[in-house]
């Protein structure tokens, strides 16, 4: 038996990006000493297919953002328990989620200018649709907290997307599967913030 199996996968870069886009915030895998070191932090793809970031200098994952290393970065999607009642079939309980696996190399970007106009664009890409707030080239806090900041670029050199979402299962139950996708990340997200604030 082949794993993951093919029909988990997706091969097509667009849907890729698309959970990139949708789904910025990245954890970021370096090894050293065979050692991981994680973060977490949003990547924003570029218009030349890189991933574009940012990084505090007191990150101890700081260091290795740089020198081509290597980099292994995970985005993910929406996900959730499927429970057999949903299925109009007979099934088992499963775990449907949408995951992107991304290694590239690492490139650090030493100009503050460069890193002024990507702090200035990452903003606005988040900000869209609405863009209730303008990063200002001028603005003071930035200026003051530009030395704290390493901009990085990832070369991206291998893409894999992991869509697990019932698709060996027949049309109305991955229809369900979709809806109880929909539904529970809704409703477990107000859950879980009620529990927590």
């Amino acid at each position: 038996m082949n794993y993951p199996p093919k029909h988990h996968q997706d091969n097509d870069k667009l849907h890729l990006i698309e959970v990139i886009k949708t789904y910025p915030l990245a954890t970021i895998v370096s090894v050293i000493n065979n050692e991981p070191l994680i973060t977490h932090l949003p990547l924003i793809y570029d218009e030349e297919g890189k991933l574009i970031g940012h990084i505090d200098r007191f990150n101890p994952q700081a260091d290795l953002m740089k020198d081509n290393n290597p980099v292994t970065i995970i985005f993910s999607g929406p996900q959730c328990y499927i429970s057999p009642s949903i299925y109009t079939t007979t099934q088992l309980p499963t775990w449907n989620y949408i995951k992107v696996h991304l290694k590239g190399t690492v490139v650090r970007i030493e100009s503050k200018e460069a890193l002024k106009e990507s702090l200035i664009k990452m903003t606005e890409f988040l900000e869209a649709p609405d863009h209730k707030y303008v990063l200002e080239a001028d603005n003071p806090s930035m200026e003051r907290n530009l030395d704290y900041i390493k901009m990085f670029e990832i070369c991206i050199d291998e893409w894999e997307g992991k869509f697990k979402l019932s698709q060996d299962k027949k049309p109305s139950d991955i229809q369900n599967a979709r809806i109880e996708l929909i539904r529970v990340n809704q409703q477990s997200i107000e859950d879980f913030l009620k529990t927590i604030f």
